[in-house]
């Protein structure tokens, strides 16, 4: 059986982590892309000579030429300038949405039946920007927000109880941003709702702590942005999509109805397997969380909205 063909646009810190992960877990085989003459070619080579310590054999190709990534099975996009400290991920709109066309334009010519999932920030906007351009149909296009910002309430409940994080079940809906929303009433530890185990005050400054943990990491790191666990995620998708696993998992998806949004894409739980975005799954909300959701899905009308007049201007 031929491998899966696994294109990776951008080589940055996120691309070349994703390079590794699916080289390690076998996943197919990977064509590396950036602009900059070197760079995944020097990284995909450091990759492949790590083969026969680690045992896997898929090639890792670095390129700067779009045409390589001609018959991509997924396509991965995280080309785009990161966040730096003080810099909002509206802030990156202007000039990630020209990076975003030329590069939607390549995926449309070369790797047409591609399954695309979009990490470039500003989330919401990028992979709106992203179906437009490619013109692929709602299945075929999702961002990356979703298992990341659920991982990262996992990871701050499981801290915080002294337990593993695979013992807490929690769930982030909405855009990726300041606003999202930990949906607290879905939220168990070892089956035990977490209402039971934290006080109000205490989950409060968890989820407060969650929106916020993206500019953290920009903060402690200085001259970045957080990589291994948006690496890691977007691999958590890619790899449902390849062995048509069929996961539920938290991802920016376009919906038409769900959850009473229209013509948006938001945070939402959706079935990821060989046909994409196969299905969304509506879990049941209290009052208060859906209208966390909807003030969530008014601004990322609202980046939308910015993102037209960019593009108009």
């Amino acid at each position: 059986m031929a491998r899966s063909k696994i294109v990776l646009i951008g080589a940055g810190n996120i691309g070349a982590t994703m390079a590794h992960l699916c080289a390690l877990r076998g996943l197919g085989d990977v064509v590396l892309y950036d602009i900059v003459e070197g760079m995944p070619q020097g990284k995909a080579l450091d990759i492949t000579e790590s083969g026969p310590i680690d045992g896997f054999d898929v090639i890792v190709k670095g390129t700067n030429s779009m045409a390589d990534i001609a018959g991509a099975d997924i396509c991965i996009v995280t080309s785009g300038l990161a966040r730096k400290p003080g810099m909002s991920r509206d802030d990156l709109l202007g000039i990630n949405s020209k990076i975003f066309k030329d590069v939607g334009q390549g995926i449309k010519t070369y790797a047409a039946d591609a399954f695309v999932i979009v990490i470039t920030n500003p989330l919401d906007a990028m992979v709106t920007l992203m179906k437009r351009v490619t013109g692929f149909p709602k299945n075929r296009v999702v961002g990356m927000a979703g298992v990341l910002d659920s991982a990262r309430y996992r990871t701050f409940l499981a801290a915080e109880l002294g337990v593993s994080v695979r013992s807490v079940e929690a769930l982030v809906l909405g855009g990726h941003g300041d606003d999202m929303v930990p949906v607290r009433s879905s939220c168990t530890v070892g089956g035990v709702p977490v209402e039971r185990l934290l006080s109000a005050e205490k989950l409060d400054a968890l989820e407060q702590r969650t929106r916020q943990a993206g500019g953290e990491i920009v903060a402690l790191l200085k001259t970045g942005s957080a990589f291994y666990s948006p690496a890691s995620a977007a691999i958590r998708m890619a790899e449902s999509f390849l062995k048509d696993s069929k996961e539920i998992l938290p991802a920016a998806a376009y919906l038409e109805g769900e959850y009473g949004l229209e013509g948006l894409y938001v945070g939402v739980p959706v079935r990821i397997g060989a046909g994409g975005v196969e299905a969304v799954i509506e879990v049941p909300l209290n009052e208060q969380e859906k209208k966390d959701l909807a003030i969530s899905a008014s601004h990322v009308a609202e980046l939308v909205g910015a993102l037209d007049k960019v593009l108009a201007g």
